[in-house]
């Protein structure tokens, strides 16, 4: 009888364990996610930018946390939403590039948004999905009311055809008509509209909000254009770092002042998010996170005579990854550090840095241990709950490590490596051997192994411009069979799914 007892404790013990919270923690926690796209770490004022206003996410960063050391789950757009929602490495589900017609998230992944409304909450998501086709004449995907949202206006494009009066959008499945105005005021407004109007205040709520903003196209309106206009901003622009990338030979300049104006435009809207927060009285139970799906866009680099990657869309990509190599596509740390700002009042403290790892993986178990939620069952998270990091503290232990793939083989400009793994302070970057004529680009990538690297210490050299692998052979040791098993075994599932 004593040993049934004791048996019985030990289950309640450890259920426990599975649904801790901090005593200070809102019993009815709000939660809002929003999503920049193509956001450089370095293109917010308060992460250092010399150009850019950007007031309202200087503030937000004064009430919460500014995280230096934050990173998208991918290089690029679908497999970094897929990591956010899932908190799985993308290429477990399938995500190895950007959604096409096959390549979707499955309806059998579980998502921040099904957990969620398990345990009771109000779920909305505006603006763009781009994991799944949402026009169900055209392919039968699973959509955002499938993935756990019981409200959702979104497009499933990269863009629209300009910057208002589009015709994209879907809501509940229904498209919308045409819709007049830039991308991130309409989400901002449909978000606000649901937040005051639509949903059940009874309940805590999760609202996911994506922006299309700074990708391309790139128009913004005038007045916040014309403010970047200045001699000024044309001698601080020579000052702004691209990541070590060679920068297109013809002459750009006239196209700064859009993208400089476009990310103070989601400054604005952000501000009108936040402030919508404050009038419904839930700023100090909801938690906020802003970040960014990816690096910066760059623009064309290869010979424009060769007629190859001809682009003009992207000549107004003045985004930058701050001292960082690699842009967006680059498993270097330009590829996939990001802004990452976070507020709970109460809990994270006001005006704080934190130095931590925090990675989009993170998002969903951290999400759980907040709201005291179990992790899903059978699925292989790859994120932590990393409320450590947010609070400038030690995270605890990552079993599997903070690892970014992108298994694209160019045969022009794109001749990137494929790889990369954290572990503290150390970045490891892998290749793939050259894919020869003959191998389709599927073929070589299954049937390809890691096998060249690169070692930074990124202590010492953030900007990753000295390989030291050959001096450190006893890090290479414990590093290199890591990639390699995390590279085929995240690969394979995702294959097999």
């Amino acid at each position: 009888m004593r040993t049934y007892i004791i048996f019985l404790v030990l289950i309640f013990l450890l259920a426990s364990c599975n649904r801790v919270r901090n005593k200070e923690i809102p019993e009815e926690l709000n939660i809002v996610i929003f999503l920049a796209d193509d956001l450089g770490y370095g293109d917010l004022a308060c992460y250092g930018n010399p150009i850019i206003k950007t007031p309202y996410l200087d503030r937000f960063s004064s009430e919460g946390v500014l995280l230096t050391d934050c990173h998208s789950g991918g290089t690029v757009c679908s497999p970094s939403r897929s990591a956010l929602l899932t908190g799985r490495n993308p290429y477990r589900s399938g995500f190895y590039y950007i959604l096409n017609s096959k390549t979707f998230l499955a309806d059998s992944e579980v998502t921040i948004a099904e957990l969620l409304k398990e345990n009771g909450y109000e779920t909305c998501f505006v603006g763009k999905w781009h994991l799944s086709v949402l026009e169900k004449d055209k392919f039968d995907h699973p959509d955002p009311g499938d993935q756990g949202f019981d409200y959702w206006m979104g497009t499933t494009h990269n863009a629209f055809d300009g910057p208002a009066n589009t015709e994209r959008f879907l809501r509940n499945g229904e498209k919308v008509g045409k819709v007049d105005g830039w991308y991130c005021d309409v989400i901002v407004e449909e978000a606000a509209n649901w937040l005051k109007n639509i949903r059940d205040k009874d309940k805590p709520f999760f609202l996911y909000v994506a922006s299309h903003e700074p990708h391309t196209p790139i128009s913004p309106p005038a007045e916040y254009s014309l403010q970047y206009d200045t001699e000024e901003v044309d001698s601080l622009e020579s000052l702004i770092l691209y990541g070590g990338i060679k920068r297109p030979e013809k002459d750009l300049s006239e196209f700064k002042k859009e993208y400089y104006g476009t990310v103070s435009q989601l400054d604005d809207a952000f501000g009108r998010l936040m402030k919508t927060i404050d009038d419904i009285g839930a700023r100090d139970n909801t938690l906020v996170i802003f970040t960014s799906d990816n690096g910066p866009e760059t623009p064309v680099t290869i010979e424009e005579s060769l007629g190859e990657w001809d682009d003009p869309i992207r000549d107004k990509c003045f985004g930058t990854p701050g001292i960082y190599k690699g842009m967006k596509r680059y498993p270097y740390e330009g590829g996939h550090r990001v802004p990452g700002l976070v507020r709970l009042p109460k809990i994270i403290p006001e005006g704080s840095t934190s130095n931590k790892l925090f990675n989009g993986t993170d998002i969903l178990p951290t999400i759980c241990q907040l709201t005291g939620i179990p992790l899903p069952e059978h699925v292989n998270i790859d994120g932590i709950n990393n409320l450590n990091a947010l609070l400038g503290k030690e995270p605890g232990k990552r079993e599997i490590p903070a690892i970014w793939f992108y298994p694209n083989h160019e045969d022009t400009w794109f001749r990137l490596p494929q790889a990369s793994m954290r572990s503290g302070n150390y970045s490891l970057i892998g290749w793939l051997p050259e894919k020869n004529d003959t191998e389709r680009l599927n073929e070589w990538f299954f049937n390809s192994e890691l096998e060249r690297f690169e070692l930074y210490d990124l202590d010492s050299d953030p900007e990753q411009s000295r390989n030291i692998a050959d001096e450190k052979q006893e890090i290479l040791s414990q590093m290199i069979p890591l990639i390699k098993k995390y590279w085929a075994e995240m690969r394979d599932e995702g294959r097999s799914n």
